[in-house]
């Protein structure tokens, strides 16, 4: 017969409620302060709620009443230093920060409402109408809650989103020598979300002050967390990473106090991350003012035991009990919350002309339309007065180097000067430099700021977006292949990329992403992507591709000073080729937005990048072609060189863009379209693109050759393209 043994977890996982004797030790302050909170928030949803029936809110209303006992309670003791991020049903987390930062934390209930707490209240409701004054200017509304300076670091309208970025904001407080934590809350069905649960792990390996706050209300939309998982104590995930976690009452905000600041002691001693998991209840269903009754996935009977539990009376009640007020004085507190709310409402609505009775928000509070663009990117002043240097027109001395090599190069010579820049990803730190070379001699050197993730493209992808958003650190993130960016395909392009612009245009995002096209090396469908064509058409990434070693230097300097994130691509096939670069000078950057005029010639205009560059000007020479050829170096359409493209097109009439990855994710579906767009009185004859095949390449060598696009393809279309002219 086997033995058997028993296995307890490693950490402790604590069931916490309150006792009557918690109630009575407790601060009359504190408890003042979270009654304040309580109703603040609540009379605010409440108005969010009643413009929302109006029609006034453009898009859903996510209703935190009932669950505001989880925020208040567990906001209430932390800095303004110290981050919260949030999902979807944020509002009154986002509150509860700003109100603990306006108020230092303590709210006096005689005189509840400051003239500061009064306009934080009025930018809040702006924010959610998507007014100008608003916290974004309108661009978050209700899903993207942001004010950096309150420690308020976004709310999400992404299920589980926001929590690796938190994980970074986290890695920065940490490493910033400093003792803040950072709180990242989501709902019982983010629970089960890959990107959670590997922040969990990321978090547990690398001991960060990390607090994941499960909002658990039992319902996803209508679905039951019985329903969605085995274990719906939802903080028995923690318990797997190794994370201590605590499970607690949420509609008692005492209780969940409590509960935080056992989770915070460790966290900000060192211990790591803790998970915390409140038991609370939406009063109404996820979007709108009906009960979840209405919809037939609640009973009526279920709603009425939680509204029993009301975590606004719940303290009022005690309070009661204690002396500490009476029935009058919460009604008074209740009369000022609804009061402020009605100001502030005062401030954004008036009478609508054309309807008798009803309202209408102010017409000169929208947004201007011209704003709409603004800030997708930022405006690149940052390089402004930098030394820049174009390989092309250098007469200086010259060194030998590999392309691998300059890209160790570059960037130890960067860390070397920026101590904000950190290299992240899979096995950077090991293998004397990566899979590739590419980080060759930096762990060494560089100590905790080469770090070695766990395969989590998500959580480390986000994790670097949080860093990069904390404005502390500058990370390079590593993708081994760019076909595993599908697997952060959220953090990349919903958070990393949209960042600055949804959060009103202002935030900078310092993040260089490296990753390599590795075509022709025969490692299959899941491994061979061009990443450009993506990337071109996502907001907010900067895209550079070099295609010589000398070139490498400067675009990488250059993405390491701008403040918005840049994908660098790199190509397999350039990786041990040797190169010419400036002796001695691993400083310059590439002028911003230049492409290289490579060859020069008179009747057609050859676009390519990366190493599909030298394949031109060998096709281009075994053709017979009097043709331009343009290496385009930037590939964003920000940063694209229009002058250099359009002198050319100007001149041959005639164009062809070639690249090698497939046709469907192709950099020059955009781009062909965006030239005819732009210079089709100058053009003969249509856009003529050498691609790959519409598969994606294959592990057979023949079948992969045949996919991508080669020397081959490009003679074969100029020659067409040379028939197309009539022999000119």
């Amino acid at each position: 017969m086997t033995n058997q043994k028993a296995l307890a977890p490693a950490v402790p996982w604590v069931q916490l409620t309150t006792t009557p004797a918690d109630w009575k030790r407790a601060d009359p302050a504190l408890l003042a302060t979270m009654l304040g909170q309580l109703h603040l928030i609540r009379a605010f949803e409440e108005s969010v709620l009643e413009l929302a029936g109006e029609g006034l809110v453009h898009g859903p209303a996510h209703s935190s009443i009932g669950q505001e006992g989880g925020a208040v309670g567990s906001i209430v003791g932390l800095s303004s230093r110290d981050g919260v991020n949030g999902s979807h049903r944020g509002h009154h987390q986002f509150l509860a920060k700003a109100i603990t930062h306006v108020s230092g934390g303590r709210l006096d209930l005689t005189a509840l409402v400051s003239n500061d707490l009064q306009a934080v209240l009025q930018r809040t409701l702006a924010e959610i109408l998507g007014l100008d004054q608003g916290f974004s200017h309108g661009r978050g509304g209700s899903m993207h809650l942001q004010w950096l300076e309150a420690g308020a670091l976004g709310t999400n309208a992404i299920v589980g989103g926001g929590v690796p970025l938190a994980a970074g904001n986290a890695w920065a407080q940490k490493h910033a020598g400093t003792a803040d934590v950072t709180v990242t809350y989501f709902g019982d069905g983010a629970t089960n979300i890959g990107s959670v649960l590997e922040t969990m792990n990321l978090a547990s390996a690398w001991k960060l002050p990390l607090v994941f706050f499960i909002e658990n209300n039992l319902y996803a939309v209508s679905t039951h967390v019985d329903e969605a998982t085995g274990e719906h104590r939802l903080s028995g995930r923690g318990i797997g990473f190794g994370i201590p976690s605590w499970r607690v009452d949420g509609m008692d905000p005492l209780a969940v106090h409590l509960a935080m600041q056992q989770a915070e002691k460790s966290a900000r001693a060192g211990g790591g991350p803790a998970v915390v998991e409140a038991e609370v209840y939406r009063f109404f269903h996820q979007n709108g003012s009906y009960p979840g009754s209405a919809f037939g996935y609640r009973s009526k009977d279920e709603e009425a035991a939680w509204i029993a539990r009301d975590p606004v009376t719940r303290v009022a009640r005690e309070m009661i009990a204690l002396g500490l007020i009476d029935d009058a004085g919460v009604a008074a507190v209740r009369e000022q919350a609804q009061a402020a709310m009605t100001a502030a409402v005062s401030q954004l609505l008036e009478a609508d002309p054309q309807a008798a009775g009803k309202r209408r928000i102010r017409p000169e509070l929208w947004p201007d339309p011209g704003f709409v663009n603004v800030g997708v990117r930022g405006d690149a002043s940052e390089l402004t007065g930098a030394r820049t240097l174009d390989p092309m027109s250098y007469t200086g001395q010259w060194e030998s180097k590999k392309f691998v090599e300059s890209i160790a190069a570059v960037l130890d010579r960067r860390m070397g000067q920026d101590e904000r820049i950190v290299v992240l990803g899979e096995d950077v730190h090991k293998l004397n430099g990566g899979t590739n070379g590419a980080t060759k001699g930096l762990a060494k050197k560089f100590p905790g700021r080469i770090l070695g993730t766990p395969i989590s493209e998500n959580a480390f992808a986000g994790l670097g977006g949080g860093m990069a958003l904390d404005g502390r650190f500058r990370p390079v993130v590593e993708f081994m292949y760019p076909d595993f960016l599908w697997v952060a395909a959220d953090q990349v392009f919903n958070q990393i990329g949209k960042a600055r612009h949804m959060y009103g245009g202002g935030n900078a995002v310092p993040l260089v992403l490296r990753t390599k096209v590795a075509m022709g090396s025969g490692y299959g469908s899941q491994h061979l992507m061009d990443p450009a064509g993506i990337f071109a058409t996502s907001p907010g990434w900067r895209i550079v591709a070099p295609s010589t070693a000398a070139d490498y230097i400067g675009l990488m300097n250059t993405a390491l000073a701008l403040n918005d994130p840049v994908l660098v691509i790199e190509h397999v096939d350039l990786y041990n080729e040797p190169g010419q670069v400036p002796a001695g000078d691993l400083d310059y950057q590439l002028p911003f937005g230049t492409a290289a005029l490579r060859r020069k010639g008179a009747d057609v205009t050859v676009i390519s990048y990366l190493s599909l560059v030298v394949k031109c000007l060998d096709a281009v020479e075994q053709a017979g072609a009097d043709a331009d050829v343009i290496d385009l170096r930037w590939l964003d359409r920000a940063s694209i060189d229009w002058e250099t493209i359009g002198a050319s097109i100007r001149k041959t009439n005639a164009v062809l863009l070639v690249e090698q990855g497939a046709l469907g994710t192709s950099y020059g579906t955009w781009l062909a379209d965006e030239i005819q767009r732009r210079f089709f009185d100058w053009l003969d004859q249509p856009v003529q693109r050498v691609t790959g095949g519409e598969a994606s390449p294959s592990i057979s060598k023949v079948l992969e050759h045949a996919a991508i696009a080669g020397t081959d393809d490009i003679v074969a279309a100029l020659r067409e393209l040379e028939r197309g002219m009539g022999g000119r």
